[in-house]
């Protein structure tokens, strides 16, 4: 039985990207029992399409799902039920966004007052930037010239000052994934701007159900435990004024809310849990404590918070030359080897032909063909597949060497491969595009906010001066844990029976995070688990430094991996760009255990099976 707890304020996730599924918002509202609904639209990525988008036509430049799927759908119910909306939609342009949401609004007969966040675009002030003299904040290199876009990360205050003032929905541009509903708590709990522990929990709420279903049991790791997919059940987060909250989902729809799920998300591109860096706090996510309450109820608590930093984060990209991706499909025996030989020889024979019109090679190729785990590189056997697709990418700094390039890919189908089918058009040839982060003072880019079109006014609440970041317990995860090495009579196991994971990406930074399934595997992960040796298994993938991070709270290792993804988003030639099957890849790293318990184990998933063939 679920356990019982005094009523909170009740807010939904309806979206994790730009492109998330239409029916999140209408569950949360028609079943959903809400106060608030918040959508998180934006990445690096999004950003820079939206800013080209907006070169190409002005009006343009938000994200167009926010006005024709989701508030064409839910805009009059939510309003008629009292129902606040906070959305970055705004993308580059949200005063473009909310004004199409007031023609729907007109069109629809409903009374809105509707709240805008600007600042954040950076794009008109390059020139200043330069002469701050900014640098990327990992390399140190400085700002390129061909910049696509720039957007200061803003925080909750804004969006809190809007909602002070009585906006039914806030429109933001750039903002922190997390700040949408932080903003929504701030408002609702009066939170201050130095109740740093508050700020954490309530930042920690936001990036549980930021990126949609991944909290109700999207991507988990023990998939096939999580039942109803098509019907699965979007986020929602009953927050109390501690700061505590407990996650659960509409009644009635699928998906699964666990600690296991809750965890995994928990983990999901935080980099160092100790010092989560974000514009309103400096959260400390290691004591956070995850309590199953009853059936799809996880409360969290535990999240502590001090001063943030003086800086704001800043994503520019920018445009490196271009790139073009090729597939073909190649079935019958030896599909593997002929893939791969059908790649090398479109390499060679565009190479000839690039050379022919005078055209420098290639910047960067990469071939691997699918469906043969390349992605696990010296670790899986090459298994015999009798279909088998190639996947070659490259990129160039001349247009036209990659236009020469996608002509190339349809002789293929006559000229070398038995079995080669499925290529489809030509490949089309498009930007690489680039991130750039960078820090700026806090004073360069200040916030503004309209409601119902007229300025605002507010002050930005000054927080008190950034604490020294604590440094970790002595031994590290060794120490926290207690390691416990293997042993001469000790079996492999794949780390996938002792523990879940889940990974994703920041720029060129895979973050994999692995939470244990049972306390007692932790010594046993503290001693095997290390940055060097993860750093080895994923050698073919991670050319930079592995970082460990512990999460004693919920007994879980955080794994930052750098110049992990071959440039990362847009710019990577890889099949995986944003690293979402890295920590499939680590869950396969073989660890050794006792006997006994590799037994119990080979028991434990005998008797999965079963019960998943009996399903």
């Amino acid at each position: 039985m679920t356990e019982q707890r005094a009523p909170g304020v009740r807010i939904g996730g309806a979206s994790g990207f730009w492109g998330d599924s239409s029916v999140g918002p209408v569950q949360l509202v028609e079943h959903g029992g809400i106060d608030y609904l918040v959508f998180d639209y934006l990445a690096e990525l999004t950003m820079s399409l939206l800013a080209a988008a907006r070169l190409k036509h002005p009006e343009a430049g938000y994200a167009t799902d926010f006005i024709t799927g989701a508030m064409r759908a839910v805009l009059k119910p939510a309003l008629a039920r009292g129902i606040r909306i906070v959305s970055n939609a705004g993308g580059v342009n949200p005063r473009g966004c909310a004004e199409a949401l007031r023609r729907l609004a007109d069109e629809q007969g409903v009374p809105v007052r509707i709240a805008v966040v600007e600042g954040d675009d950076l794009m008109p002030r390059l020139a200043e930037l330069r002469a701050l003299g900014v640098s990327d904040m990992q390399t140190g290199a400085p700002l390129p010239e061909r910049v696509l876009s720039a957007n200061a990360y803003f925080g909750a205050q804004p969006i809190r000052a809007a909602l002070d003032a009585g906006a039914d929905i806030v429109i933001t541009g750039r903002c922190v994934d997390s700040a949408v509903t932080l903003g929504v708590l701030m408002h609702a709990f009066g939170w201050q701007a130095d109740d740093y522990d508050r700020l954490a929990a309530g930042s920690l709420a936001g990036h549980i159900i930021e990126c949609g279903c991944q909290a109700t049991g999207g991507l988990h790791t023990d998939w096939e435990r999580v039942p109803d997919w098509a019907g699965i059940g979007y986020p929602v987060i009953d927050c109390a004024a501690d700061g505590s909250f407990v996650v659960g989902k509409p009644p009635g729809t699928g998906g699964l809310v666990s600690t296991a799920t809750v965890g995994e998300q928990l983990l999901y591109e935080i980099g160092d849990p100790a010092a989560y860096l974000l514009p309103d706090v400096t959260c400390d996510f290691t004591a956070v404590r995850l309590r199953q309450l009853g059936p799809d109820a996880v409360e969290v608590s535990g999240a502590r918070g001090r001063a943030p930093g003086p800086q704001y984060k800043v994503s520019a990209t920018y445009a490196d030359g271009y790139r073009c991706n090729a597939q073909l499909t190649v079935v019958g025996v030896d599909a593997v080897k002929k893939a791969r030989r059908s790649g090398e020889a479109f390499l060679a024979r565009t190479r000839r032909l690039l050379a022919q019109a005078g055209l420098p090679d290639f910047s960067a190729t990469h071939l691997e063909v699918l469906g043969t785990a390349a992605s696990f590189g010296p670790h899986v056997p090459q298994p015999a597949l009798y279909e088998a697709v190639m996947w070659l990418a490259v990129s160039h700094a001349d247009k036209r060497a990659l236009e020469l390039f996608a002509r190339e890919i349809a002789p293929a189908g006559t000229s070398w491969s038995p079995g080669t089918t499925g290529v489809g058009g030509r490949p089309s040839v498009s930007l690489s595009i680039k991130q750039f982060p960078l820090l700026v003072p806090k004073a360069f880019a200040q916030p503004a906010v309209t409601l119902d079109g007229e300025p605002l006014p507010f002050a930005m609440q000054a927080p008190a001066a950034p604490e020294a970041v604590p440094v970790p317990a002595a031994g590290g995860a060794d120490g926290i844990f207690g390691a416990q090495p293997p042993q001469p009579d000790w079996v492999e196991v794949p780390l996938i029976r002792l523990a879940y994971g889940r990974s994703g990406d920041k720029g060129d930074f895979s973050n994999i995070g692995i939470l244990a399934r049972r306390a007692d595997y932790l010594p046993l992960l503290a001693a095997q688990l290390t940055e060097a040796a993860v750093a080895a298994y994923l050698a073919h993938l991670v050319k930079g430094r592995v970082t460990r991070f512990a999460l004693p709270g919920i007994g879980a290792f955080n794994f930052l991996c750098e110049a992990a993804l071959g440039g990362g988003g847009m710019a990577s030639l890889r099949n995986d760009p944003l690293g979402k099957g890295m920590g499939q890849v680590l869950l396969s790293m073989p660890v050794r255990v006792p006997p006994g318990l590799a037994a119990a184990l080979d028991a434990e998933a005998g008797t999965a099976a079963d019960a998943a063939a009996a399903a």
